[in-house]
């Protein structure tokens, strides 16, 4: 039997970094070792070692993406690996960490175990130094920040005041600009960005960078600022790199402006899916603004409000304005913004051209996001691909860009591959249409516990941009589950907080105010506090709700015109077309959440 010294540390947040050390745990003692385990999160320190156990131990174990305090630690056994990996495979893990060179035998344990005076718990001791990102991170710094997610309601803010709360901790001095969805708030002025010692970025989405050009910037996403931001304040300090030089005259920032090291060492999330998140956080407002007036027009003026009979009626003029040019230019703005969030400025027009192409063709939502990325990287490479004359280069981003950009994407749209994706747009659109009861059903359940999966993360988006675009094409029924899903984590959270009060902590019942008011807005966010705590209960228990609520909105065939609002939308006429069975379904996920809880969580203590 080998005794092994852990650290699970993960900057996703909390849950991640207990389930990785459960699986540490787990597979070390399936493998017949001893194992002593420290998980640090933005809850503290769980868990540790005794100075015997770590004079003992033949190997330790480093499963971190953020900086660790490696102190006292022993160099020659130490193996280090992410939280990924643990994962995927823990006892491999396991297996590499006793095959290293430096893991000792019995024998070597006396020797080694010299001046290994390391505290209970896994402290430093006071005579070892403390690691460079630590004393980094524990100056104080004039920090400026930006904080943006793809709807622009949520993480934006979550983001913005866990990333001032965590400098308040560590003595920083933070200004925090939000870009929202009624756009940037508490702005940063030329002023305070150049007296900052740093920039940080918690972002989802493209956030023009140009203004910090000269300053050091570092990059990740919303989830780690929410779920640990002094760990994201340490890794800034010691990772972040000086953003490329100002422009010249007439050119536009491009992606290429970064050094190569920046992209390195920054932990925010690229390629395809933050492109098209940026797509989508544009494209909401038209589908917003789109679905409710047409949902006004059929309250006005009936199912065939659209027909020349009505020509000139309130009713036929709202839905002119809202199929006609809200839902128009929905695709335009889907295809633009993913184009800019690859190249910028100068990708614009040949993404926005090439999305009214999809529309014209019938590619729909598919064509769109076709053409968005195509206009994107094309220009990306033409902009690095094209040198002119330092006197010519001004004309790059106002001509020669924008022209062949649109040149490619538009030639590519109308002869290759606009036929064929609209022919797949059709049969999507028809299969949803003609799904069957049990089907039906199915794909509401699925829906519903992809939403819950992991609160506003890449599958909860994957789920609700496949809803959303699908309501232009007259396919509303998936928007309907995929809100009644988003609604139900935090509204069975509440719901939980208040029936089974000896399941939750006083604090956690004072929260559930809060969380059920963020529920009602249809903001699953507001779960995230709670499934931090305890991931391995509260995540099953959610989904299981989400799950019931999504398979019987499209069990009732409800349909939803508006992509968010939550149950305010309700109020509107004919934004749902079953509102009192919509409500029982939201009701039922409610209660299965509720329920699941006080089945799978333990009682905890209470104060009288």
């Amino acid at each position: 039997m080998a005794h092994l010294i852990a650290i699970a540390a993960s900057q996703a947040g909390p849950a991640h970094s207990f389930m990785t050390g459960e699986a540490l745990r787990a597979a070390a003692e399936r493998l017949g070792h001893h194992i002593a385990l420290s998980v640090r999160s933005s809850l503290g320190t769980q868990g540790g070692w005794t100075d015997e156990e770590l004079s003992r131990a033949d190997a330790v174990i480093i499963a971190a993406d953020m900086a660790v305090d490696r102190g006292g630690l022993p160099a020659a056994r130490l193996h280090e690996t992410t939280p990924g990996a643990v994962l995927a495979d823990a006892a491999q893990v396991v297996r590499a960490a006793l095959a290293r060179p430096g893991a000792v035998s019995d024998r070597d344990r006396d020797r080694d175990s010299e001046g290994a005076g390391v505290v209970a718990g896994g402290g430093v001791p006071a005579h070892d130094a403390p690691a460079p990102a630590a004393t980094e991170a524990a100056r104080p710094l004039r920090i400026v920040a930006v904080t943006s997610c793809p709807t622009g309601v949520a993480h934006t803010f979550m983001a913005a005041e866990a990333l001032e709360q965590g400098a308040q901790a560590l003595g920083h001095t933070i200004k925090v600009e939000t870009q929202g969805s009624v756009g940037a708030q508490n702005a940063l002025t030329p002023e305070e960005i150049a007296q900052a010692d740093l920039v940080v970025i918690a972002a989802d989405t493209q956030v023009d960078r140009a203004r910090f050009a000269g300053k050091r910037l570092y990059a990740t996403g919303t989830k780690a600022a929410i779920h640990d931001a002094s760990a994201v304040f340490a890794q800034a300090s010691a990772q972040a790199a000086v953003w490329g030089d100002a422009p010249a005259a007439g050119t536009a920032a491009t992606p290429g402006a970064a050094p190569a090291g920046a992209a390195a060492r920054s932990t925010e999330r690229t390629g395809p899916y933050k492109h098209l998140m940026t797509g989508v956080s544009f494209m909401l407002p038209f589908v917003v603004a789109g679905g409710l007036l047409i949902a006004l027009a059929f309250a006005l003026g009936g199912i065939y409000v659209y027909d020349d009979a009505h020509q000139g009626t309130l009713g036929w003029t709202l839905f002119q304005i809202g199929a006609k040019a809200g839902f128009t230019l929905m695709l335009p703005a889907l295809a633009g913004y993913i184009a800019f969030s690859i190249a910028d400025r100068p990708g614009i027009a040949p993404g926005m051209i090439g999305g009214l192409l999809a529309g014209t063709v019938g590619a729909g939502f598919l064509g769109a996001i076709a053409a968005g990325f195509i206009a994107g990287y094309s220009v990306y490479w033409m902009n690095r691909a094209i040198r002119l004359p330092r006197t010519l280069d001004g004309l790059k981003p106002v001509l020669l860009l924008p022209l062949l950009g649109t040149l490619v994407v538009g030639v590519l749209m109308m002869m290759v591959i606009g036929k064929p994706m609209a022919g797949v747009m059709a049969a999507l659109t028809e299969w949803l249409k003609g799904l069957q009861t049990g089907s039906a059903v199915l794909l509401g359940v699925i829906l519903g516990a992809m939403m819950a999966f992991d609160m506003g993360g890449p599958v909860n988006k994957a789920a609700y941009v496949f809803s959303t675009t699908l309501i232009a094409s007259g396919v509303a029924n998936p928007m309907a589950a995929t809100m009644a899903a988003g609604m139900v984590p935090p509204l069975g959270i509440a719901l939980a907080c208040w029936v089974f009060r000896s399941r939750f902590s006083g604090e956690e019942r004072e929260a559930s105010k809060a969380v059920a008011v963020l529920g009602l807005a249809f903001i699953t966010e507001g779960a995230i506090p709670f499934v931090a705590r305890d991931p391995l209960r509260v995540i099953p228990a959610c989904m299981a709700g989400a799950a019931v609520a999504g398979g019987l909105s499209m069990m009732w065939n409800i349909g939803l015109q508006a992509p968010h609002g939550g149950v305010f939308v309700l109020a509107i006429p004919n934004a749902v077309n079953h509102v009192v069975l919509y409500a029982l379904a939201i009701a039922a996920g409610t209660g299965v959440t509720a329920l699941a809880l006080g089945v799978l969580k333990r009682r905890v203590a209470v104060a009288a």
